[in-house]
């Protein structure tokens, strides 16, 4: 269906409310706060609000920690948003909190949707039901800072390729004071940022495991894969000593000051990394292994309706979801986030697949894989709290890794019950 026939499938009502000088409809529209997708989410209102001037959209925004409760809240209340922003991975707890409803296939056709969007779009689905639809996808990439390269002796246009090539740059662009101590990191070590997605989805493949089975239900990586794996990871730190976790808070935040030369990060960081100007960036596929297996983590931010959308409301819902799931809205979130287009139409333009800085993540989608969370959160802290006890309690990570696995098949056996 075209993406006309769509929008006026999701209209109805419209043009009688609209003849009727009826006041407008207003709806709300919950995300959290992110500069860059706050900014193109205004320029997507503003549009959508000139084409449908019988039509309001608020848009209200939270912290990231604060946003899942504060969204529970409001709609067990009657209150909050009509259309609302969540991570693919929070799905199931909102379907069970019965804060999203399916859509409607009259409008938003399963067919359609599977074929015009990337593959990893069915992790919104449940049965035969979609519960949402993304903007944009991501996958990972390497950034690196071609300045720190250049003062290192590295070739700015040839970052690493490989594991071992990544661990020898980090080390030749690791700076130290006096006492050893890092003052500026050859990689950053965020397992609160990607590293969690990285450590999962690619190096515990890389090592020949996978990290789940049984359709994501059951934990993999208790083995000798996975330990291979974390210590390949912790390694960075207590072995060849070129980065350390909480140096700087953040991993973008020392790659943003320039005291980082290497960080794994997700196309939503260029919005924010566009603004650097103390030095050059580039962007890398994520570096293979040592017979060129490579992997990625792909993910989504997904919009859906909630349970409160109603009537009138239920329709305007609809129309706006259809639109900020437009390949007009794709371009500019794209333009504005960094985000690559959730349409494959949309991204697989020969300018986007060519581009010195999309073309890496457009490829990490063709060998990507997406993780089904439970619990998103807790299972990404199990990860956090499994390199901490290595890193900086000092326990085995053999021991560690075991520690993780159990508390993770604990939190996915808990959410099926």
């Amino acid at each position: 269906m075209r993406l006309h026939r769509l929008l006026a499938s999701v209209a109805f009502g419209f043009a009688t409310l609209a003849a009727s000088g009826a006041k407008a409809v207003e709806i709300e529209y919950w995300q959290y706060v992110f500069d860059t997708r706050v900014k193109a989410m205004n320029q997507l209102i503003a549009k959508f609000q000139e084409a449908n001037p019988d039509i309001k959209v608020k848009q209200t925004t939270f912290p990231y920690a604060d946003y899942q409760t504060k969204v529970a809240a409001a709609i067990l209340a009657g209150q909050g948003p009509d259309v609302v922003q969540l991570f693919y991975g929070w799905t199931d707890n909102f379907i069970a909190g019965k804060m999203i409803r399916p859509l409607r296939a009259e409008a938003f056709p399963a067919a359609d949707i599977e074929r015009d969007f990337f593959p990893i779009v069915k992790a919104m689905k449940r049965g035969n039901d979609y519960y949402g639809l993304p903007t944009a996808v991501r996958s990972l990439a390497l950034f690196y800072n071609k300045k720190a390269f250049k003062e290192a002796g590295l070739d700015p246009n040839n970052p690493p390729k490989t594991l071992d090539e990544l661990v020898a740059a980090a080390e030749k662009t690791t700076k130290r004071d006096g006492s050893g101590n890092i003052v500026s990191a050859g990689i950053t070590l965020d397992m609160a940022g990607q590293d969690h997605q990285w450590w999962r989805e690619v190096l515990v493949r890389q090592f020949g495991g996978v990290p789940y089975t049984d359709n994501d239900t059951k934990v993999a990586y208790n083995d000798e894969a996975g330990l291979k794996a974390l210590t390949f990871y912790t390694d960075l730190q207590k072995k060849h000593k070129v980065g350390q976790v909480g140096f700087m808070d953040e991993g973008q935040a020392a790659f943003r000051a320039g005291l980082a030369a290497m960080t794994i990060d997700g196309t939503f960081r260029l919005g924010s990394f566009n603004t650097i100007k103390g030095f050059e960036w580039g962007v890398t596929e994520l570096p293979a292994n040592a017979q060129g297996l490579r992997s990625n983590y792909a993910s989504y931010f997904a919009n859906a309706i909630t349970t409160k959308a109603e009537g009138e409301k239920l329709a305007a819902a609809e129309k706006f979801l259809a639109y900020v799931s437009s390949p007009e809205a794709m371009k500019i979130w794209m333009e504005v986030v960094g985000e690559l287009p959730a349409r494959r139409a949309a991204a697989l333009t020969p300018e986007n697949v060519a581009h010195p800085v999309y073309g890496p993540f457009l490829k990490g989608l063709e060998y990507a894989h997406t993780t089904l969370f439970k619990d998103e959160a807790a299972q990404r802290q199990v990860a956090i709290d499994m390199a901490n006890r290595v890193l900086i309690g000092g326990e085995d990570p053999k021991t560690s890794l075991a520690k993780a696995a159990e508390a993770e098949q604990a939190i996915i056996d808990r959410a099926k019950r």
